[in-house]
Formats: C-alpha cells, sequence, structure tokens
C-alpha cells in the first residue's frame, strides 16, 4: 500500500496543518509535474504523469479528515470497513430514526438546514474521536497489545461516520 503521507514528506498523523499540507503538495506536484519533463524522454514524461497523479491522490486523500482517516488505519494494520462493518445497536436506532427525521423534512427548507447542522456536527464529533484515538495509538508502542483493540474502534467510528455522511448525502437527494 501506498503512504500518502511519505509520497508528500509529512509525518504519519491524523492531525495534519492545513498550510502544511498544501506546501507539501505544491513543492512535490512542482518536482514532478509533466510540463518540467516535456523535453525529456518519453520514458521520463511517463513516469512524471504517473508521479504527478500519485501525488495528487495523496493530497485528495489527506486533505479530507474522513480519507485522511481511512488511509491511516490501513497503513496502522487497522480492519477494513468490509472486514468489521459493526456499529453500536444504539447509534442503528438512532439513524433509523434520522431516516424518518430526512423523510419528513425533505419539504421544509428550514427542516433540511437544520438537520444538515445536526448531521454535520455528528459527522466531526466521530471524526474527532478518531482522531483522539490515533493520538492514543501513536503513543503506544507498537508490541501494545491495546493497539488492536483502538484500531477496531476507531474502525467502528469510522463506519459511523460514513453512515453519517450518507445522511447528509440523502437528505440532498429526492
Amino acid at each position: 500500500m501506498t503512504d500518502c503521507f511519505h509520497r508528500l514528506g509529512l509525518p504519519r498523523r491524523f492531525t495534519i496543518d492545513a498550510a502544511e499540507l498544501e506546501r507539501a503538495y505544491l513543492a512535490r506536484s512542482r518536482a514532478v509535474h509533466p510540463d518540467f519533463h516535456l523535453t525529456g524522454s518519453s520514458a521520463d514524461l511517463n513516469a512524471s504523469l504517473e508521479l504527478s497523479a500519485a501525488v495528487n491522490e495523496a493530497y485528495n486523500t489527506l486533505r479530507d479528515a474522513f480519507s485522511r482517516a481511512e488511509h491511516l488505519l490501513a497503513l496502522e494494520g487497522g480492519p477494513s470497513a468490509a472486514e468489521h462493518k459493526q456499529v453500536p445497536p444504539a447509534f442503528l436506532a438512532e439513524m433509523l430514526d434520522a431516516r424518518e427525521e430526512i423523510e419528513s423534512a425533505r419539504e421544509n427548507a428550514s427542516e433540511t438546514d437544520r438537520l444538515e447542522r445536526v448531521f454535520s456536527d455528528r459527522f466531526d464529533s466521530l471524526i474527532s474521536n478518531a482522531a483522539a484515538m490515533f493520538e492514543q495509538l501513536a503513543a503506544l508502542s507498537p508490541g501494545d497489545a491495546q493497539r488492536a483493540n483502538l484500531r477496531v474502534r476507531v474502525r467502528g467510528l469510522l463506519n459511523a461516520a460514513k453512515y453519517v455522511r450518507g445522511l447528509v448525502r440523502d437528505l440532498h437527494t429526492n
């Protein structure tokens, strides 16, 4: 698996300064941009195109908190969404209620706006909790038995965040 943090020359951690990410991206992007390899061989140009695409992919992965968390969890050896699909039963019940609220709010713009704020706040809270767990993971030694449990807990938070993100999407689809 490609390490997007390494590709952009950034430390492997969840919390990233947006300006630092932007600077790293622009520097790497300039270094591998195909425009600087037009006079070289076709192999150099092809390599530059591939590297430029990889830098863009790394940047897009790291600038989105959810994608960054998914990527970091994979690098940490955590379970994928396909391997661990569970979310707490109480969360599922809450999401069923949220779906009913979406159906009721479809024709009411102010209610739709309110729900979007509620869901966005919930998403941000889940990502914030995942960030805190990534910090706990970083503080543990590689052989610590608690790491596996933390990775599973992060996966549960990311599963929930994905579900909440879907609610925001569904709020705006007819």
